[in-house]
């Protein structure tokens, strides 16, 4: 028997990882500063300046410091 909740999650896509700047921190929750201009809160914690990989409002990692590139498609 299939199991109707996981074909059901199948069809929601994953929230997408982004890349940003941490750019305020408080306790537990750092301000994020995007390539393209957005801000968004995430849970975790973070140096000031820290480049940082965010999914679903959580940050993931520490992202390497390297130049970003845009490219609008």
């Amino acid at each position: 028997m299939r199991n109707l909740y996981e074909q059901f999650r199948q069809l929601i896509p994953d929230p997408p990882l982004q890349a940003g700047t941490v750019s305020d921190v408080g306790s537990g929750v750092v301000t994020v500063a995007l390539p393209g201009g957005g801000r968004i809160k995430a849970r975790g914690s973070a140096a000031l300046g820290q480049k940082v990989f965010v999914r679903d409002d959580a940050i993931e990692g520490i992202a390497p410091s390297l130049t970003l590139e845009i490219i609008e498609i």
